[in-house]
């Protein structure tokens, strides 16, 4: 038994069903149960289901973020470099009101208030299907021995209510996966209090080129270098580089050998701003040297004025499970101007330089400057073996899609009977229809099966075999024969 005539049993039932009495129950019950092997159960609670019930479809709730709400927060989560939620929506409301402000966004009151009220699951749950993976850089680190047992470590439980202006620091190659030759190289500094992040471009992985680096740093903190904590690499630990701390009365920390999470603020920042910003390609020469300078330029008013992060502030084990606790997520500026430990002089300064800064135009130049940078990129080996692989998968995706394209859909044969109705609907009234003239259409029994429905309807009158008269306008043997012999007459002369 089909569906539809389970259904139409069930509705011839239910009415005598629910007036029996508990007998007359029992056997309508049989007969359904026979005619559908139904669960006996199953079968009463159908016949006791109410028909309006039966068709009624779920109700879903409303949609709250349509797509009003998800085109400014996909402008939104784009010019702030792709945030992750927890990041992103302590930040919206400051964030929309300076978009606002220059003239970027222009938000109705609903959407406005349905963005600053949004939770980080949503927005997640909203930028699914946009978020990217990133690949993973080598490590070029290279431990120095000469130095190591006379600079103290600093371990990653040591930081806790450190003052601003204690940096770790780190160098990122930019070597396109192949460390054979000379490439430059990214220094990132990133303050474990504020989270103020520096990058600055070296020529080469030396240390000269280093303490060049960080002397051009320091003009632009917001606040004095107090301490530096690197990793074990002869760059950083070597006698110019402590002879430099000292005389400036720096403190100078390393961290333990192959301890990475001993440097996780700076791993960091490595991760979310110099690879995202500058990616894994190969950078040599002058020109590209001086475009990532640029870069970075704009990047760190980018970063430190409108990214904000989150800083972990409990963490707890419970079993196998871990438990962590983070702070509301801020920019590094909301962190220095809320901290005691900076003076009002450099907080005015500051406040003065974010009134002047567009988030907008910030990200634009970025772009460019990405764009730009892109095109003095040197090719590797490995990176041509890639866009190989890329273009031979390539070639055989589009090759299996043409193998497996689905063949063109072949008229129905309902769909050619329909037309064969329509075509002789649309011939004039009174007209002698012969069934062979639409041969061209379909087989000479689907012809006759139209015409055979056509003939019910009162569309066509059968006059004699194979022919029709369209409509019902009546008409003697006599005409009949004469228009016979004048259809005759013009096939024979064709």
């Amino acid at each position: 038994m089909t569906k539809q005539s389970r259904e139409e049993l069930l509705e011839a039932l239910r009415p005598e069903y629910r007036k029996a009495d508990w007998q007359r129950k029992q056997e309508l019950l049989d007969i359904l149960v026979t005619a559908t092997d139904y669960n006996r159960k199953h079968a009463t609670v159908l016949l006791n289901q109410d028909d309006r019930e039966a068709d009624a479809e779920v109700r879903r709730r409303a949609r709250v973020y349509d797509d009003e709400v998800l085109e400014p927060l996909l402008y939104v989560w784009r010019i702030t470099n792709m945030l992750c939620s927890k990041r992103l929506v302590p930040f919206l409301p400051e964030l929309i009101e300076i978009l606002e402000a220059k003239g970027h966004l222009q938000l109705s009151v609903t959407v406005r208030q349905k963005l600053t009220s949004i939770s980080a699951a949503t927005v997640d749950r909203l930028l699914k299907k946009e978020r990217k993976s990133h690949n993973h850089s080598l490590s070029l680190t290279r431990a120095g021995n000469f130095l190591k047992k006379q600079i103290p470590i600093r371990t990653f439980t040591e930081w806790n209510d450190v003052t601003p202006g204690f940096f770790e620091v780190d160098l990122v190659a930019h070597c396109g996966g192949d460390v054979r030759g000379q490439f430059i190289q990214t220094l990132t500094m990133t303050d474990i209090s504020t989270q103020w992040t520096e990058c600055v471009a070296v020529l080469c992985k030396g240390e000269l080129e280093v303490i060049a680096a960080i002397d051009s740093i320091l003009p632009l903190l917001p606040f004095e270098l107090k301490g530096i904590d690197s990793d074990n690499g002869s760059e950083f630990i070597n006698y110019k580089l402590v002879n430099w701390c000292a005389e400036r009365s720096v403190t100078f920390t390393r961290s333990r050998q192959y301890k990475k999470n001993d440097q996780a603020h700076v791993e960091e920042r490595n991760g979310s701003v110099v690879r995202r910003l500058v990616g894994y390609q190969r950078l040599e020469g002058v020109a590209a040297f001086d475009k990532l300078r640029q870069l970075q330029a704009c990047a760190r008013l980018y970063i430190n004025f409108f990214q904000p992060s989150q800083k972990l502030l409990v963490k707890s084990r419970n079993g196998s499970k871990v438990y962590r606790r983070y702070d509301h997520a801020k920019t590094p500026y909301n962190r220095i101007i809320d901290s005691n430990q900076v003076n009002d002089t450099n907080k005015s300064a500051l406040r003065v330089q974010y009134a002047e800064l567009d988030p907008v135009l910030l990200f634009q130049q970025l772009k460019q400057l990405q764009s730009e940078l892109g095109g003095l990129s040197t090719p590797t080996a490995a990176s041509l073996e890639l866009e190989k692989q890329k273009r031979i998968l390539e070639t055989v995706k589009q090759d299996s899609l043409a193998l497996n394209k689905p063949p063109s859909p072949v008229p129905s044969k309902r769909s050619r009977t329909v037309t064969v109705r329509q075509r002789i609907l649309a011939i004039e009234h009174g007209t002698i229809i012969k069934a062979n003239e639409f041969r061209h259409l379909h087989n000479r029994d689907a012809i006759h099966s139209a015409l055979k429905a056509m003939v019910k309807r009162g569309e066509v009158v059968r006059i004699a075999r194979g022919i029709y008269h369209r409509g019902l306008i009546n008409i003697s043997l006599t005409e009949f024969n004469v228009e016979s012999q004048k259809l005759n007459e013009a096939t024979v002369g064709q």
